[in-house]
């Protein structure tokens, strides 16, 4: 398969050199770095004044300003806001008391006789303020349309039918020829996954483009300035007078300018397409780019700021039900995996070997990743299920991953390719089997492996336009030419099969958790069991991450690992027995209690205890004691093993401050809505409200709680920003206008 580079509908680009051109002056080969956001200019559909003290002095200011104040820039500049416009001063003054850095607020002035703008000012990373000015829409109305494509949107059970609601939605409400999702993937490629298009349009659904089509500085504005506007592409900018603030002789930091010029480069694409106009939503979903809405049209079209809000507030619904969605995803994975722990647990009951339920013959093993086959390399074994290479190949394999460990910066638990052969060619032989490949290591023990197989599959993938025409890059950057044809472009892909979906990585790495837990458990036995195979079966426990205790039927420990050395305070003596164990603990006569029971009795030990650590800090850990029997009544030792607590502990108090969080939330937005509000308003502060609830307990409702804090944030911020511009529409709505 060969790997294509080609231009972007939404943003264009390839790799750069190390320098950092200024804007304007890029190449294709340099665009990756281009100082986008040192503009300069601004599109001429508004105007822009640059402010720099607590009187509002003008420093700087977009050529066009005499057209909205009604006097000559050059009579503007060191003036006062006051002494030019008093109206435009109250206006800009009444933001500042909720004005943080990079976060605009809106306003409305009458800027002259006649004359209605709206305001969006803010606070640059270069310093002072930025206010920024555009012709004022109509009013909005709060029902009708608005609610019923918020409850579409909330109502959506499926990622596929949430993007066609929105892409819908969105073209009904903003009257763009062409609307998409456009979604990343976990390498930044993307693809064009939902399209609402006039119908003499050329289809876009299906395209996919390269990660160096969007370059990252524009990522990173993506993320954030949630909101990109372009009215026209034959635009002349209005530059920005003077170039340098007179106090710091720096640019403006334009990032979060709506009004910001588009880059030549990215126009020059637009251009080639026929497309005229733009407007670009961006989608983060915990924390990250997720996608862009894309509107496309093909004349030139002003969309307003009320309007804009409107398709912002629905985009950051649309936010929060991914989350909700890919949350739900990861739960029914989690599902699966305690399944097959479940039938591990009754195999070890009834069999004494866990190995059996795995390999079977059923599919328990494969569904839950949508593999073909499957296989094990434990201790020099190979067992299987379904379609797998030969033992050979399997054992080839495993040396092969063995390889990719030594050679990585750090030990990796799972290695994923869904273009094996290409990887590997030694293993272009198998190609037809195991084209996908993903594995899970077992132990630090070399050749122990999990895998999971997919077969090659032959398709036909749709480019945006030939990745393989030349591109021409002339002197001046309004000569250059990048691919002018974006007709549909076909490539036949072999050697590949379809790629692992996240969720698939994290149910592979979760089984592979579990096995990892089964085979410590079943070597810690064997060390207790065999003392001629003690020094080997130890050092593995030892090496180990999990923390682990062995104890002989006395309650004498046999093997404490590092792992749990780690855990003890500093200035605590090495633990030689059972009694030594409670007054590390918080309820030392609880701890005393259960280890007592284990000894005596046999009786296993599930439970949560707090390691009391002085300086350190205290670490829950969560503990799982059982008894070892060589024969019934005849116990050899115990195993103890030890699992920390802290991930879960951030999440429970990441669940807890969100539903504070949002049970304060509600109350100050039901106090700040106007009471004359009415109905429809009240129904979209519902609909937000239920909308972030639902999402909260998809995320919630999971053992996997990595980056749970992570994604609550992300929906509690989502909700915010929605609850903001809800307030922000209301104020449209009754601005008497």
């Amino acid at each position: 398969m060969t790997r294509e580079r080609r231009a972007d509908p939404f943003v264009g680009g390839v790799p750069g050199s190390a320098l950092s051109p200024p804007f304007g002056s890029a190449t294709l080969h340099n665009c990756e770095r281009e100082q986008i956001h040192l503009a300069g200019s601004i599109q001429p559909h508004g105007a822009l004044l640059v402010l720099h003290d607590d009187e509002l002095v003008i420093s700087q200011a977009s050529a066009n300003i005499g057209l909205w104040l009604g006097r000559p820039h050059s009579e503007c500049l060191g003036h006062t806001l006051s002494d030019v416009s008093a109206s435009l001063a109250d206006a800009v003054r009444g933001t500042l008391a909720d004005l943080t850095e990079g976060v605009p607020q809106a306003a409305f002035c009458r800027v002259m006789p006649g004359s209605t703008a709206t305001l969006l000012v803010h606070r640059p990373p270069s310093g002072g303020l930025i206010v920024e000015l555009e012709p004022a829409g109509a009013p909005i109305a709060m029902d009708g349309p608005i609610i019923s494509s918020l409850r579409a949107i909330v109502s959506s059970a499926s990622l596929q039918a949430l993007c066609d609601e929105m892409v819908s939605v969105m073209r009904e409400l903003s009257g763009y020829d062409r609307v998409m999702v456009y979604k990343f993937d976990e390498e930044g490629h993307g693809a064009v996954i939902a399209e609402d298009r006039r119908v003499d349009l050329e289809a876009f659904l299906g395209n996919r483009y390269p990660a160096t089509d969007i370059p990252q500085i524009a990522r990173r504005l993506y993320e954030r300035m949630r909101v990109r506007v372009l009215v026209d592409v034959d635009y002349t900018p209005v530059p920005i007078l003077p170039r340098h603030a007179p106090q710091t002789g720096r640019e403006p930091d334009m990032s979060y300018c709506v009004l910001r010029s588009s880059s030549p480069i990215h126009v020059q694409y637009l251009k080639n397409m026929g497309v005229s106009a733009t407007l670009v939503i961006s989608l983060v979903v915990s924390g990250r780019l997720w996608g862009l809405i894309s509107c496309h049209h093909y004349s030139a079209r002003t969309v307003p700021l009320e309007q804009r809000a409107v398709c912002e507030f629905l985009a950051e619904a649309v936010s929060t039900r991914i989350a909700a969605l890919e949350s739900f995803v990861q739960s029914q994975v989690e599902l699966s995996v305690r399944r097959i722990e479940q039938r591990i647990i009754d195999s070890i009951t009834r069999e004494g070997d866990w190995r059996t339920s795995l390999f079977d013959g059923s599919n328990s093993l494969l569904t839950p990743l949508g593999a073909s086959g499957a296989a094990l390399l434990f201790e020099g074994q190979c067992l299987t299920v379904g379609e797998v290479p030969s033992t050979q190949k399997l054992r080839e394999i495993g040396l092969f991953l063995d390889e990719q460990v030594a050679s990585g910066p750090s030990l990796s638990p799972t290695f994923a390719s869904s273009a094996l052969s290409i990887d590997a060619p030694r293993f272009a032989s198998i190609a037809d089997i195991a084209s996908g490949l993903l594995a899970v290591t077992v132990s630090r023990s070399s050749t122990e492996y999990m895998l999971w197989f997919r077969p090659e599959q032959v398709r036909t993938v749709v480019w945006g336009g030939n990745p393989n025409d030349a591109v021409k890059v002339g002197d001046d950057p309004a000569d250059l030419s990048p691919r002018r044809s974006f007709a549909q472009w076909h490539q036949r892909v072999e050697g590949t099969s379809s790629a692992w979906s996240p969720a698939e990585l994290m149910a592979a790495r979760l089984i592979g958790e579990t096995v990892t837990d089964v085979v410590l458990q079943f070597r810690s036995v064997r060390a207790l069991i065999a003392q001629d195979q003690l020094t080997q079966v130890t050092r593995q426990v030892s090496e180990s991450e999990q923390p682990v205790l062995i104890a002989d039927a006395g309650g004498r420990l046999l093997v404490v690992n590092d792992a749990f050395v780690a855990l003890l305070p500093e200035d605590h003596g090495p633990v030689a027995e059972f009694g030594d164990l409670p007054a590390l603990f918080r309820e030392p006569g609880e701890i005393r209690h259960r280890l007592d029971e284990l000894s005596r009795f046999h009786r296993t030990w599930r439970g949560e205890v707090c390691m009391h650590r002085a300086l350190e800090g205290d670490c829950a850990l969560l503990v799982r004691a059982d008894p070892v029997f060589s024969a019934p009544g005849r116990v050899l030792g115990f195993v103890l093993l030890f699992t920390d607590l802290t991930e879960r502990m951030e999440a429970e108090q990441a669940r807890r401050s969100f539903q504070e969080t949002i049970s304060a939330g509600q109350l100050e937005a039901q106090r700040s809505l106007h009471s004359t509000a009415g109905h429809a308003a009240r129904s979209l502060l519902t609909a937000v409200l239920e909308n972030a609830q639902l999402a909260a307990l998809e995320i919630t409702d999971g053992v996997d709680t990595a980056g749970m804090a992570r994604r609550l944030e992300s929906v509690r911020v989502s909700v915010q920003r929605a609850s903001d511009m809800l307030e922000r529409l209301l104020r449209y709505g009754d601005s008497g206008r």
